[in-house]
């Protein structure tokens, strides 16, 4: 029986089984083995699992799978994590350029141990169904709501996500409550966990950018408060795209085992 080596990660909840594959030992096209270790009662549990592995010219690569096992879009919760993971690993030191599925992304651990990184630049951004649609290295609907607390999350983020306007590969969905001019209060359904998480990066990155393409907040450093912590995401806007986007939080180590 093979063992696969594995630590655990989390950003602001966001959990992740992350694998030293470096040496191509894990067999990347098995999905029923992925799902089976992001499992939450029978594996490990997990949104995700990451595979670090070598690239020529940058520091690493990461390769990103859902918890349903396919290999997925970028994740941004996911992409902190693995930067901390390189570090631990003894690969960088402070700061780091890395592959990923949508391109090439810079990161700095911060001094106090929270990652900055940088996300996709975003050009468009544009209204869809009850909200507003934008993609910021995944596919994301943002909606403003009251009553986000008490809001059925997994009911009303499955009708979205499936809705005809994002077929084929549908989307997640960002439920949104402002908290002030530059802090917002989201949850997420994830696609893929097919569920709600408690946090998502790059839906952190999505509510942000909607806020001040909506005209919400003037502010272009935004405070995102998950269910599992809270999140920056800062940017610059030069009237036609928001560049120098970077989503900031933690990522911490949570335990390590063999599968």
């Amino acid at each position: 029986m093979q063992t696969i080596p594995f630590k655990k990660y989390q950003g602001t909840g966001n959990d992740f089984v992350m694998i030293d594959n470096r040496s191509g030992f894990f067999p990347k096209q098995n999905t029923d083995l992925v799902a089976a270790m992001c499992h939450r009662r029978k594996g490990i549990g997990a949104d995700g699992l990451i595979l670090l592995e070598n690239d020529a010219q940058h520091d690493f690569a990461m390769v990103y799978y859902n918890a349903d096992g396919n290999e997925s879009t970028m994740c941004g919760n996911g992409g902190r994590c693995i930067v901390a993971f390189a570090k631990e690993l003894g690969i960088i030191q402070t700061e780091c350029t890395f592959t990923a599925i949508d391109g090439l992304h810079q990161a700095t651990i911060l001094p106090d141990n929270r990652v900055s990184l940088q996300m996709v630049d975003v050009e468009n951004v544009a209204p869809s169904l009850d909200g507003t649609f934008l993609h910021t290295g995944s596919p994301h609907h943002v909606e403003w709501v009251t009553g986000l607390e008490k809001m059925n999350v997994f009911e009303q983020g499955k009708s979205i996500r499936n809705h005809d306007n994002y077929a084929p590969g549908g989307t997640n969905v960002n439920f949104v409550e402002t908290l002030d001019d530059n802090a917002y209060q989201i949850r997420t359904f994830e696609r893929g966990v097919e569920d709600e998480t408690l946090s998502c990066g790059t839906g952190a990155t999505a509510v942000a950018i909607a806020a001040h393409h909506l005209g919400k907040t003037t502010s272009e450093k935004i405070k995102i408060k998950v269910m599992g912590g809270e999140l920056e995401v800062h940017f610059q806007y030069n009237g036609k795209t928001y560049k120098n986007v970077f989503l900031i939080g933690p990522a911490e180590k949570s335990f390590e085992g063999i599968y």
